[in-house]
This record gives C-alpha cells, structure tokens and sequence, in this order.
C-alpha cells in the first residue's frame, strides 16, 4: 500500500481541516497582536528601505501596505508587510516551531486576503491551518536545525505562509502541496543576520515566498511531492532532529497547538530569550529596591542554545541591542522597564546603562534546558556591593501561554504600537474593527481604514 507523502497529508488537512472556535480565539488574539507591531515596526528603517524598493519596482496595485499609502503587488506588500511586522521583534513566539510564526502568516494572509476578497473568518482559518504546519514542521525539526544557525521564522514560516496563502485561495488538496512543495525550495534564512536588518526582512521574505508559491501552483507549476521528508528533501538539507513523521502525521487536525501549546506574546520587544531574565530583574529591582549603583555582578545562566541567539554582549546598535542579553539585563536593573525606548539611540547610548554593561555576565547552565524548550529559562543572580546576593530561577515569562496578557494587555500594546503609525482615534477604530475580525466580511478593509490617517512625521 503507497503511503502518501507529508506533503500530501499537509495539503489534505489545508484543504479541508475543520478548525475549532477555539483555535480561532487564539489566532484573532495572534492577529491583532502582529498588526499592531506591523504599524509600529512600519516606521524603522528596514521597512521602509523595502517599501522605497517595492515602489520603485512598482507592480499591480492589489494589495496594500499597513502604515503606509501605498499599494501594491501581492509578493512585494507580503515583504513588506512581513518585514515591518518583525522589524521591532515584538511580534509573537512559538517555541516548538522556534520561530515568531505570525509575521509570516498574517503578511501572506492579508496578500492572500486582498487576492480573493478573503472574509475575516477566513482569514482566521488560513492563519489556522499555516500555524499548525509549522508546528509539525517544527517538532521534526527542531532543536537541530535551528541550533545549526537556520532562522526558523524564515524556513519554516515560509511553508506556513505557503499554507495560509493556499487556504485563503481556495486550493483543493493536491494544488495546496504543490504549493507549499514550491515553498521549501524558497526556505531560507540565517541567525548570523540576527541583530541586522536582515533578520526581519527574512519574516518578510517568507510571507513573500509563500505568496509567490502559491500564485505559481494557481498558474501550473508542479513539483516533487517528496519536496520535505525526500533523500535530499527539507528534512536532510535542513539537518532535521528526526525524519520519520508518522507519529507527527497523527496529530495533524486531532490536536491543535495553537491550542494546546499557545502562543507567547512578547511584552519586551527584545529577543525572547532575554524575556525570563528582564521579568527576572524586574521583579527583583521592585521586590529589594536596589538600583544600578548598588550592583556589583549580575550573572545570568542560560541553556545551550541562547548563545547562539543572543550574539551581542557590547552592542553598538538598538537592533544588535535587541539580542545582547547584557544590555537587557543593564537597562532592566537601570530604569525598570524594558520598552521601544530602550532600543532607540538615547537608550543605547544611556550613561547609567553603559556602566553596568560590564558587570553582567551570560554563562551557560547545563541544568537548564534539559526538560524544557530552549531560550525559555533563566537563573539570575545578582550580587550587591553591600554583600546582599539574590537569585531566581525562572521558567518563561509574563506573555507566555501559563502567563497570558490580559485583553487589556493586548488592548493597550496595539494601541501603543498602532499610534507610531496613525493617529489614536484610528488606531481605537482599527482596534475595535480586529476584535470583530470573524464577522468582517472583507479583510481588505483593513488597509483603507488605516490609510485615513497614516503618520506623515516619517516618509512612507
């Protein structure tokens, strides 16, 4: 009896996967999330560089560009969609995909969206389905491949946008595995970018690709069905954990991990392998009250793989700033607070962080990480000069699913971000239209609301 490719079972469950209302609560929530660091992440530079770009290339004006007025073709509105979503690094985590799985989802999905006149509750589906085939991609793959230096958000969010795409067009079964067989030969992307504006502009690069798989198929492009699990296929080039995926196959559509597992919002935009050790400070700095002159050491255990991550002990920039685990944990135990101003030039080049760059220290545990996701705990201890010592060890942080935001939570980060972009009354509007984002009856809609009142302080 042929036993049918993972490609052909992902393209099954795209096709016709049933998805539960409660998957659908999460991906709204997901949603939100990721179009309100959109908006705020379409200010920096990285994506306005791509927007500059795609209008110079110009295309069909389809499909719109979130705080911007531009339009335009679905590939390049994805990229810059995609790259503007994660150009903060505020935008959401999985940690079995080890990726950030919705700036590739939603990029592809609103480009997808705008091609088929797509409906929000459709929209929610695709996000869906894109979101648990990155989940089994990433439970193969994972902790290898991505301790192997590949950018998971990139690899793997490129056939999850792949799905998404697929499903919000309507593709039948056997058109939605050409599609995402497509997506794996345009995987890519890399950490040594990270810390550059390379690493968001692999998010946006696989919501392209995937939009650009899925154009490709609806046009009559074929592909090999072994594209992921073949001899020389997805699995063994991307140097998977393992390769067999019958067990893996058997969740798909039975259980849901954007159930189940959750998403983690970030409430730090910072990598979110600094996130346990800044909650870590946080809590210390207000529970004690010791301030940066009372520091004498501040030393960090981490697992395995965060050294990979968090590749900037001295960093000279507020996106190398973003994954230096020093500088986190200096401007925490500095000013108590972790937010967009830590990573812009007055907080990079701050006096009172500067001083205690040097008294933090990162040292791998190998207690840690060893029944748990990598990048998820931390030991912290800090050692005052007046001889005082604390230490914590923590697993996760404050946004993960055993520790969610509040609605309100949510609420006042989307607004907060949305207003770099557009004035409060709309980004209010913007917020209450995605809280009823099932019932909208076109996500396209989206684009013309917000175009009321883009930000004009910085070129679009």
């Amino acid at each position: 009896m042929h036993t049918p490719s993972l490609l052909t079972l992902f393209g099954q469950f795209v096709s016709n996967a049933h998805v539960p209302a409660l998957a659908r609560e999460a991906a709204l929530n997901a949603v939100l999330d990721t179009i309100g660091v959109m908006l705020a992440g379409s200010r920096e530079p990285a994506a306005r560089l791509v927007r500059q770009v795609a209008k110079a290339e110009g295309g069909a004006p389809r499909c719109g560009i979130l705080g911007s007025v531009e339009r335009t073709g679905a590939g390049w509105a994805a990229l810059a969609n995609g790259t503007a979503a994660h150009a903060l690094d505020f935008d959401d985590m999985c940690f079995v995909s080890m990726a950030h799985p919705s700036a590739p989802l939603v990029a592809a999905g609103l480009a997808a969206a705008e091609l088929a006149s797509g409906s929000g509750s459709r929209f929610l589906d695709a996000f869906c389905v894109g979101f648990e085939v990155e989940a089994i991609l990433g439970r193969l793959m994972n902790p290898s491949h991505y301790e192997r230096g590949w950018h998971a958000t990139s690899t793997i969010g490129t056939i999850g946008a792949a799905a998404t795409a697929s499903r919000l067009l309507g593709q039948k079964a056997e058109s939605a595995a050409r599609t995402m067989a497509i997506a794996a030969s345009a995987a890519c992307g890399i950490k040594e970018s990270f810390g550059t504006m390379v690493k968001p502009l692999q998010a946006g690069l696989a919501g392209r690709n995937g939009v650009l798989a899925v154009q490709l198929a609806e046009a009559g492009f074929t592909a090999t069905d072994l594209a992921i699990e073949g001899s020389q296929g997805l699995l063994v080039a991307m140097q998977a954990s393992c390769h067999d995926s019958k067990d893996e196959m058997t969740r798909l559509g039975r259980s849901w991990e954007i159930v189940d597992g959750g998403i983690t919002v970030k409430l730090y935009p910072s990598c979110a392998a600094t996130h346990p050790a800044i909650d870590t400070l946080l809590d210390l700095r207000k529970k004690y009250g010791f301030t940066a002159a009372d520091i004498d050491q501040v030393k960090i255990g981490v697992d395995s793989v965060t050294p990979t991550v968090l590749i900037h002990d001295r960093p000279e920039t507020g996106l190398q700033g973003k994954f230096s685990m020093h500088f986190c944990a200096a401007s925490a135990v500095a000013h108590g607070r972790i937010d967009l101003q830590t990573f812009e030039p007055g907080g990079l080049s701050d006096l009172v962080t500067r001083q205690l760059l040097p008294r933090v220290t990162m040292y791998v545990d190998p207690l840690l990480g060893a029944d748990q996701p990598p990048l998820t705990e931390a030991k912290v201890a800090v050692h005052l000069r007046d001889g005082s010592f604390y230490e914590w060890r923590v697993r996760g942080a404050r946004g993960y699913p055993s520790h969610p935001p509040s609605t309100q939570e949510l609420d006042q980060k989307f607004q907060t971000c949305a207003e770099r972009a557009v004035s409060a009354s709309v980004a209010t509007e913007a917020l209450a239209w995605l809280r009823e984002l099932e019932h909208q009856p076109l996500v396209g809609s989206l684009a013309d609301l917000l175009n009321q009142s883009v930000s004009t302080s910085i070129p679009s």
